[in-house]
C-alpha cells in the first residue's frame, strides 16, 4: 500500500483527481441532467420529446428575451472593449501621474455588490422629478423621463450600470497585457519617427490581441447571461412590456416562478448553445484557431 501511494505513475492522477471530480459532479452531471429534463414535463412526470424546444421557437416572450440579451451584449462589447483599452494605454503612459491611484478608483465599482449598485441606479433614474437623472436633464430645460418605463432609455441605463461596474476590471486586464510588451519596441518605433497613435496601432493593438480575445470571450458570456443587474434595476423579474427581461431572467421565471423545470432546462440549453456558437464565431474571426506559421 505504501508503494502505491508513493508511486510516480499514480501520483499525477491523484493530484488531478479533485479537479476531475469537480468537473464531473458540478459541470458534466448537471448538464447531462439538464439535457434529460429538457425533454420532459417535470410537473406531469412525462416524456415530451422536442415539444419544449418547439414551444421556444414560437414563444414571443422568449424571443423578446433573446433580443434583449443580444442587444445588451452588443452594447457592452462596443463600450467595454475599446474604452478600457484606451484608458489602459493612458494609464501606462509616462504622462499619467499616480497611476496606482487611478487604478484603485477604477476598480472600486467592481467591489460593489450588484444589489447595492442596482438599487442606487434605480433611485438615480427614477421617474420622479426629484430623481438625480431628471434633475440633471431638467437643468438643461428638458422634461422628466420615465427612464425604466422607456425601452431605449432603460437600455441606456443598463449599459451605464455595466460600464460603471466593469470598466475598471477590463482596464486592469488590458493594462496587464500592455505592460507585458517590451519597452524596447516603443523606443525603436520612436527613434524611427512613429508618433503615439502609430505606436498604438502598430505595436500595442496587435500585441495585446490575446488579452482582447479573452475580454471579448468573457464579455460575450457575461452579456448573454446577464440577470442580476436587470432584476435589481426593476426590483424584480417583471419589467414593463418585458423590456428588461433577459434569457436567464426568462429561465428564472419558468423554472423558479412557474415551476416548469423541463421548459426552463430547454431555455438554459439554448442559452448554452447560443453562447458557444457566438464565441466560436468570434474565436474563428480573430484567428485564435489558426495555426502559427513556422
Amino acid at each position: 500500500m505504501k508503494k502505491l501511494f508513493y508511486s510516480q505513475k499514480i501520483a499525477p492522477y491523484v493530484f488531478v483527481l479533485p479537479f476531475v471530480l469537480t468537473v464531473v459532479f458540478f459541470w458534466l452531471f448537471p448538464i447531462g441532467n439538464g439535457v434529460l429534463l429538457s425533454f420532459q414535463d417535470v410537473l406531469k412526470d412525462e416524456w415530451v420529446g422536442l415539444d419544449n424546444y418547439k414551444r421556444l421557437l414560437s414563444d414571443k416572450i422568449f424571443l423578446k428575451a433573446v433580443y434583449n440579451s443580444a442587444r445588451y451584449m452588443i452594447g457592452t462589447l462596443i463600450l467595454l472593449i475599446p474604452l478600457p483599452m484606451l484608458f489602459a494605454t493612458l494609464l501606462n503612459s509616462k504622462l499619467m501621474k499616480k497611476p496606482g491611484l487611478f487604478k484603485s478608483i477604477y476598480f472600486i465599482p467592481a467591489l460593489t455588490s450588484v444589489v447595492v449598485a442596482g438599487t442606487i441606479f434605480r433611485l438615480m433614474f427614477g421617474e420622479m422629478d426629484t430623481s438625480l437623472a431628471n434633475q440633471v436633464i431638467g437643468a438643461f430645460g428638458l422634461s422628466p423621463i420615465k427612464w425604466l418605463k422607456n425601452e431605449w432609455a432603460s437600455y441606456g441605463v443598463l449599459l451605464l450600470l455595466a460600464c460603471w461596474r466593469w470598466m475598471g476590471v477590463n482596464i486592469l486586464y488590458f493594462l496587464a497585457g500592455i505592460q507585458s510588451i517590451s519597452a524596447d519596441l516603443y523606443e525603436a518605433a520612436s527613434i524611427d519617427g512613429a508618433n503615439k497613435w502609430q505606436q498604438f496601432t502598430k505595436i500595442t493593438f496587435p500585441l495585446v490581441k490575446p488579452t482582447t480575445v479573452y475580454v471579448l470571450t468573457i464579455s460575450i458570456y457575461a452579456g448573454l447571461s446577464m440577470f442580476n443587474e436587470s432584476y435589481m434595476l426593476w426590483k424584480g423579474n417583471n419589467s414593463p412590456q418585458n423590456m428588461g427581461l433577459t434569457i436567464v431572467g426568462y429561465l428564472y421565471r419558468q423554472g423558479i416562478e412557474k415551476r416548469a423545470m423541463g421548459y426552463a432546462c430547454a431555455v438554459g440549453l439554448v442559452l448554452l448553445i447560443i453562447v458557444m456558437i457566438v464565441n466560436l464565431i468570434q474565436l474563428k474571426a480573430t484567428g485564435t484557431f489558426d495555426k502559427e506559421e513556422r
